[in-house]
């Protein structure tokens, strides 16, 4: 067994202005930090690009862009010509000059995936089963990763920035609606998840909430630089979700914001339930099994399903109909610019859930409601897994969210 102590994530650089860089000496890190970032969202930028959008002075950025390209992060794109002057030449990440694991803990499966700097991932294996115990699951991190690393070549494995966990809060929750018995779950209870599989790896180990790993994905890699208000909405085993505020996750008091399977909604009969028990893959799972289908598929690949008929229309439908009750409420209370919509199956069931939910948006009361854009995720089935790998990145090479996309003009 290998023993790591457990890494928190890097506490922010101290900077003396918030709204941009600075050119203390005592920020550098923040300043290429931000610089890293612009990068990120925009693909590529040039040096005066980069001056004009962060605020820092021309031979400041030269300076870091300097020491991040020898350090391999930032790699040149070719010349852009056909102004006056020497050409611009775009500066780019370097997808490989930085890895790291991702493990996402579902209630039917576990992947762990490793991940580039750009978020291209690169390998991954996977396991399924009835339901998740730690035994089984922490001996899976044990031998998934000694998989993984033994893909990759000495010099790649030098660059793991980290493992990044992405799982649910209280796995013991909600037993009976996944058939778990509710003692096997029990077992969840005083279970230090990331403290336990720190243990067992020699990387900093992250640990945060699947569907919050899921939308800081989105926020990064997917629509996060279209909208800067957005409720994201990940439909799993059960639904959970994610609120992006200015383009910064928004977590709240206790971490839960956004997480909105315990939402009350209207079902089908009339009768008020919690939208997880109608917007979840869980009750796909049901409905398949009283159609006398087998539902083990649903687990094996999440972009591989086949069009199981009648009882995948009665769960779309019922479930854009909860959908729309939730986008109506939550516009209610924020004016979000867009919700976006994804979920453990294929692009084609992602586009008909997000069709038929603006059809039943369409169909309610909106008297006073200002409605935000209904649309699909970027990211995709494999979000949560790249929202964890994320984390080790994010936290030795984004600054603050929100001064990602405060830029001047």
């Amino acid at each position: 067994m290998r023993k790591h102590a457990a890494t928190a994530p890097a506490a922010p650089a101290e900077i003396l202005d918030p709204s941009g860089g600075a050119n203390q000496v005592r920020v550098r890190a923040y300043n290429e930090r931000l610089v890293m970032s612009l990068v990120r969202r925009h693909g590529s930028l040039s040096k005066a690009e980069i001056a004009r959008r962060s605020g820092l002075s021309a031979q400041t950025v030269t300076v870091i862009m300097r020491a991040l390209e020898a350090e391999g992060l930032l790699v040149r794109g070719a010349p852009m010509r056909g102004k006056v002057g020497q050409p611009s030449v775009p500066m780019l990440l370097n997808p490989d000059a930085v890895y790291s694991f991702g493990l996402k803990i579902g209630r039917r499966s576990a992947d762990l995936v490793m991940m580039d700097f750009v978020g291209g991932i690169r390998r991954q294996v996977r396991r399924t089963f009835p339901y998740p115990m730690p035994g089984p699951l922490l001996s899976f991190v044990e031998e998934g990763l000694a998989e993984l690393e033994a893909m990759i070549t000495p010099d790649e494995r030098a660059r793991i920035a980290g493992l990044g966990v992405a799982a649910p809060f209280e796995l013991w929750s909600w037993a009976s609606e996944v058939g778990a018995p509710q003692a096997d779950m029990d077992q969840w209870h005083g279970v230090d998840l990331g403290a336990e599989i720190a243990r067992r790896v020699p990387y900093p180990v992250m640990l945060q909430n699947d569907a919050t790993s899921a939308c800081a994905a989105e926020l990064v890699f997917g629509r996060g630089p279209q909208y800067p208000d957005f409720l994201y909405l990940f439909i799993g085993s059960f639904i959970g979700g994610g609120v992006v505020l200015n383009s910064a996750l928004f977590t709240g008091r206790t971490g839960t914001a956004g997480a909105i399977g315990p939402l009350p909604v209207q079902g089908r009969d009339g009768e008020t339930v919690q939208l997880l028990k109608i917007a979840s893959i869980y009750r796909l799972e049901n409905l398949l099994r009283q159609h006398g289908i087998d539902p083990t598929p649903l687990w094996y690949s999440p972009d591989g399903w086949i069009d199981f008929g009648v009882p995948l229309d009665i769960w779309i439908d019922d479930m854009a109909a909860a959908l729309a009750q939730a986008v109506v409420a939550s516009a209610s209370v924020i004016d979000f610019s867009a919700v976006i919509i994804d979920g453990g199956f294929p692009e084609w069931v992602r586009e008909r859930v997000v069709a038929e939910t603006k059809a039943a948006v369409a169909r309610l009361d909106l008297q006073g409601v200002t409605l935000p854009d209904i649309v699909e995720g970027a990211v995709g089935s494999r979000a949560r897994s790249i929202g964890g790998a994320s984390l080790p990145l994010f936290s030795r090479y984004l600054p603050d969210q929100n001064v990602l996309f405060k830029e001047l003009a």
